[in-house]
């Protein structure tokens, strides 16, 4: 007899004869709308930025802090709720997450100008909500749906990545334009999310694992953490991808929380604008890069996805091969808006737009590689350890790291405004080079896709144990 404490995801009959397409559907549109919030909170901090820095009168790398801590507590929390997602009912999982989520990002919008460390706290817990969403809610859409209709879906839920992170930006800047206070700007995406927590309790099914492939989760049995750990580091696909989707959580997560103040400077550098001396300051390149950022990942994750669905049954090993493209691509545009900033805001502004949109072919596509390189009960997993590792030598490190590197080179010349965009330019040159790297990796993923995701299906048809792995041509050899 079972003795654990929380409900475990032990589906009823009723369950899983009463879930039509229809309620399929509405459950993706629940998690879609939740990915958005969850997106717009991580990016509305950048979208202030300038008033944050003036308010509590931090530096660059102070202020890359706020996006850090929150990456940190991404990082511990991921696998912990990875290991639960695959063992407990997924959907209580979420609602508690997102509840303190709620809780956290409310509260920190009422931090005042001596608290700043009280700010560092509340966007740490606020990891809570995210890491438990973040790690499970793909798992379900793959229970849900599976060969083509799961790449669409898949499309569907990862396209609010960047639309929702555009839109942290605008309806950031908005709100605290429009009141003259940029804690307001915090406070909106709470009582949104309140919403998507009250749709997420009332719509979202928790699905059997494994149940689109055909076998409801029944012919797979779990198996220790261990073994799971185990299995994820042996599947080359998944450890390659992992490491291709570090160097792009690197290179978005720079760009993300620095570009609107990079932007800000160039043009102060200019003449253009004056700098800001007080607070609120202006944040009309937080509302242009939003706007750039939804329109360039609508368009990139559509493309990237439509792409994946002509070429997957022609080239097996399409999907990282687009990856591949997408990040070796991007990074020489990236290097031409750096270059350009000082001397055309304009230009710089398509190459952003064009590297975003080239970028953007990545994100349905990476989740779908890991979705069918990784049996069902080992996907929640799988999607903590990839979190984990991108956020740990990824976006965690690389907007501290560049404000870091900006304030060193600042302090030859402290009082100078140009130096001051100068520094940040100088630091953001680390960001092209680490998007070739991550180019590399996706080409080896290319490698062994086709071999793991036999594996992977022969195993949750039950062909072979879960210890055990089948390469084709090869005898069995036990993980």
């Amino acid at each position: 007899m079972r003795t654990d404490s929380l409900p475990t995801d032990e589906p009823s009959t009723a369950e899983i004869t009463v879930l039509s397409p229809r309620r399929s559907y509405i459950t993706v549109a629940v998690l879609c709308y939740v990915n958005l919030i969850n997106y717009m909170d991580r990016y509305t901090i950048a979208g202030v930025l300038l008033s944050i820095q003036k308010f509590f009168d931090i530096t660059d790398s102070t202020s890359g802090l706020l996006q850090t801590v929150f990456i940190c507590s991404f990082i511990i929390l991921a696998p912990i709720f990875g290991y639960l997602g695959d063992r407990y009912n997924r959907k209580f999982i979420m609602i508690g997450g997102l509840s303190v989520w709620v809780v956290m990002t409310l509260s920190s919008s009422f931090v005042t100008e001596s608290y700043f460390w009280l700010l560092v706290l509340l966007r740490a817990l606020v990891g809570t909500g995210e890491a438990s969403y973040s790690t499970i809610a793909p798992t379900i859409i793959g229970d849900l749906f599976s060969g083509a209709k799961r790449t669409v879906m898949i499309s569907a839920f990862y396209i609010f990545i960047p639309v929702g992170s555009g839109l942290g930006y605008i309806i950031g800047s908005s709100v605290a334009n429009a009141t003259g206070d940029w804690r307001w700007a915090l406070r909106l995406n709470p009582i949104l999310g309140s919403l998507g927590l009250l749709l997420l309790a009332v719509l979202c099914p928790n699905p059997p694992r494994g149940a689109s492939d055909g076998h409801g989760g029944s012919t797979i049995e779990h198996t220790s953490y261990l073994e799971d750990v185990k299995y994820l580091l042996k599947n080359k696909s998944f450890v390659w991808s992992s490491l291709g989707v570090t160097a792009m959580a690197f290179l978005t997560g720079a760009l993300a929380f620095w570009t609107p103040i990079f932007l800000s400077r160039a043009q102060v550098a200019q003449g253009i604008q004056p700098p800001c001396n007080t607070e609120p300051c202006d944040t009309s390149d937080s509302y242009i890069f939003g706007v750039v950022t939804v329109v360039t990942g609508i368009l990139g994750v559509s493309l990237g996805s439509t792409i994946s669905r002509k070429l997957r049954d022609r080239v097996p090993n399409a999907d990282p091969l687009i990856c591949a493209v997408g990040m070796l691509s991007s990074a020489p545009c990236f290097f031409a808006a750096i270059v350009l900033a000082s001397t055309s805001i304009p230009a710089t502004y398509v190459f952003i737009g064009i590297g975003e949109t080239l970028l953007s072919l990545n994100w349905a596509v990476l989740a779908d590689i890991l979705l069918y390189v990784v049996v069902p009960t080992r996907r929640a997993t799988a999607e903590a350890l990839q979190i984990m590792v991108c956020h740990l030598l990824g976006d965690a490190g690389s907007p501290y790291l560049l404000g870091s590197i900006s304030d060193a080179l600042r302090t030859y010349q402290p009082d100078s405004h140009t130096w001051s965009f100068r520094s940040l330019e100088y630091s953001f040159l680390l960001c092209p080079f680490v998007g070739v790297l991550g180019g590399l990796f996706f080409l080896m993923t290319a490698l062994y896709i086709t071999k793991d995701r036999k594996n992977a299906e022969l195993l949750t048809a039950g062909t072979i144990g879960t210890s055990c792995l089948c390469v084709p041509d090869r005898k069995p050899f036990h993980v």
